[in-house]
């Protein structure tokens, strides 16, 4: 009888042995049901319970008492660190959680746009990033912060290159700018840095590394066309060989600060502004945009020309007619602003 009550004992003992085995692995292997990959973005606001939020609404956990279980005994309420964390259907929460405590977390491919100002590059840079583009903001007008990248007010959206680049979510402003800072560098390599020589020569002055993105972002701000862009970056070197005024419209769109104007009238050109090229000889005294990669190629790589004037195409193209002489150009004007008046076109 004794035998017979001991085999009970060890038959019971031994399934709560398996059933607790059972439920530790299942507890282990505990995941996501996902088709594809998401991401959870914890910033400096989040807490244990926030992050569960999240976990619940954007990656279908299998067991959220499970992501209680392990957060309690890794102690993730000390351990948050902000950051972009990938969740994929074969990650555990055990390793989740453990990403989130060690800071694993997945970088981001940060788009640095051609934009016309620096706030909109903050606010760019914001919606892809942890900081906010207030923040960016001020920090892109603080002078000393200018001053110790080596640019000034007027040269820094000559910082940053147009590209892609590999960021983490949570980068700080700091070194996001400092990360841009050695793109720059790194841009401006040893065959971009050559052709300055042959620049200046076509110029008929010394064209620096900033006065070539100056003039690529007058060169951007006149056409959206890469192709045509060669051509005009030599219609500008002749008129500054030419020493005759540049007379871009957005220039004088920039100076004014009103990028909603679709024409320039003779009103606008008598603005006091050293970036208005209908008063003022040469380059005004920084880019008026970011310049595009194609802008800054386009006039390291200019075309060789004649051309002196160019007048947007009346079919309203984007492109462009170009003149030798003031006659032709007269002729070319004549039909941009018929086509204006035709469509109601009035500023």
């Amino acid at each position: 009888m004794a035998k017979k009550k001991n085999k009970v004992w060890f038959w019971a003992l031994l399934c709560i042995i398996v059933a607790a085995g059972v439920g530790a692995w299942r507890m282990y292997r505990s995941g996501f049901q996902l088709n594809e990959s998401t991401y959870i973005y914890i910033d400096t606001d989040d807490d244990v319970d926030s992050i569960a939020q999240k976990t619940l609404r954007q990656a279908n956990p299998e067991s959220m008492r499970v992501f209680h279980l392990y957060a309690g005994l890794l102690n993730l309420k000390d351990k948050i660190r902000t950051g972009r964390y990938e969740v994929t259907s074969d990650l555990t929460m055990l390793n989740f959680i453990r990403n989130i405590r060690n800071h694993n977390e997945k970088p981001v491919m940060l788009v640095v746009p051609s934009t016309r100002t620096m706030d909109k590059m903050a606010g760019k840079l914001a919606n892809q990033l942890m900081a906010d583009s207030t923040s960016i903001a001020q920090y892109l007008q603080n002078e000393t912060n200018i001053k110790a990248l080596g640019f000034t007010k007027e040269s820094l959206p000559g910082m940053f290159i147009p590209n892609t680049y590999e960021v983490y979510w949570d980068v700080s402003i700091e070194k996001l700018m400092e990360r841009l800072k050695k793109e720059n560098v790194a841009f401006w390599n040893e065959e971009r840095m050559g052709k300055l020589k042959e620049v200046s020569e076509y110029a008929g002055e010394t064209m620096t590394k900033e006065k070539v993105i100056t003039l690529a972002s007058i060169v951007d701000s006149e056409t959206a066309n890469n192709g045509e862009k060669p051509t005009i970056a030599a219609l500008y070197m002749n008129r500054l060989r030419k020493q005759m005024a540049l007379q871009s419209d957005p220039t004088v769109i920039y100076a004014i600060g009103d990028f909603s104007i679709r024409r320039v009238l003779h009103e606008h050109l008598k603005i006091e502004s050293p970036y208005n090229t209908y008063r003022n000889l040469g380059l005004p005294p920084g880019p008026i945009r970011v310049p595009s990669i194609a802008g800054i190629d386009a006039v390291l790589n200019h075309d060789r020309n004649d051309y002196i004037y160019m007048c947007a195409k009346e079919d309203f193209s984007g492109t462009h007619n170009y003149a030798v002489s003031y006659g032709e150009h007269l002729i070319n004007a004549a039909r941009y602003t018929k086509a204006l008046n035709e469509r109601g076109i009035k500023r």
